[in-house]
């Protein structure tokens, strides 16, 4: 891995992340052995949480404990990044303090400008516009189950958010096929479009439908999230309206492959975005790839922290 931080999925190559997912899998199996990596013996692990959450901190944390080092959850009442103290000396003495720093956050330039200035590695745990990690825990998750990548097609359904862009800039670097659909006016941004054109060579608008029918045929991978994120409550109501119809239920599984592979990244809103008998049914892996999340991150720590 060439980049220091880990702020967006084109920070890495494709060999990169192949190597990334060599690499996960030897820890996973370890770990499945009971055999102890305590590499990061002595390390420290500083997590900025903006935003609340269970898998992103769970697993950062056990991550670092079980590679032998510690983290340290900082909580806006703790920071209060941005508007107590700055951005750049946030990440100035951090810095001083600890190893590697992982924020979740609202802005994404909040993680740019933390990484401008940090001396140490910054791990984008998530952030408005991006969630690499959780992107690299899907695609691994997908081929631990397939044995492959290759001639992958995978249909997300529901908002353009974070995950969906992160999702799509990383199957470009590995030419897995990535297609979404959603309503009108929950697209992918002009901004995202001319960013994929220019860091993927991949146009995004090529990429997004209007009817979840047309995405899932053929479909290897259904994926879908939230129709509501974090900080939009407000628009609960509307969003609700107009995602009706973007329901990953039985009818539409139906119309992919058969055996087709059910994935969300959690929470999920059961009954909103998918159905119960979905995500507990037998073409769902949700549960596996929400404990991906640990074992990835343990490659990323360990190789951003032993570079």
């Amino acid at each position: 891995m060439n980049c220091r931080h880990l702020i967006s999925d084109t920070d890495l190559s494709r060999e990169e992340v192949e190597g990334l997912f060599a690499l996960t899998s030897q820890l996973k199996e370890a770990y499945t052995l009971g055999k102890s990596d305590i590499s990061l013996s002595g390390k420290s692990l500083a997590m900025i949480f903006e935003k609340s959450s269970m898998r992103t901190r769970v697993s950062l944390e056990v991550a670092m404990t079980q590679l032998g080092g510690h983290a340290i959850y900082l909580t806006p009442q703790d920071i209060n990044i941005g508007k107590r103290e700055s951005i750049k000396d946030v990440a100035r003495v951090l810095s001083r303090y600890v190893d590697c720093i992982a924020i979740r956050t609202f802005s994404h330039n909040n993680v740019a400008e933390l990484a401008r200035h940090a001396s140490v590695p910054v791990i984008n745990a998530l952030s408005d516009y991006l969630h690499p990690c959780q992107a690299l825990a899907d695609l691994y998750t997908i081929k631990e189950k397939l044995g492959t990548l290759k001639g992958v097609k995978i249909a997300f359904v529901g908002d353009a958010n974070n995950v969906a862009r992160s999702l799509a800039l990383l199957c470009a670097t590995l030419g897995v096929s990535f297609n979404i659909a959603s309503p009108k006016g929950y697209e992918f941004p002009a901004e995202f479009v001319d960013d994929m054109r220019q860091t993927v060579k991949q146009d995004a608008s090529a990429l997004q439908f209007l009817n979840p029918r047309d995405v899932v045929k053929n479909a290897d991978v259904i994926y879908t999230d939230t129709w509501i994120s974090m900080g939009q409550e407000g628009e609960a109501e509307v969003r609700r309206l107009h995602f009706k119809g973007y329901q990953v239920n039985k009818g539409l599984v139906a119309l992919a492959k058969k055996g087709v592979l059910v994935m969300h990244c959690l929470p999920a809103h059961r009954g909103e975005e998918i159905t119960d008998e979905v995500i507990d049914g037998p073409n769902s892996i949700v549960f596996d790839q929400a404990e991906n999340r640990l074992h990835v991150e343990k490659a990323i720590l360990k190789t951003l922290l032993l570079k």
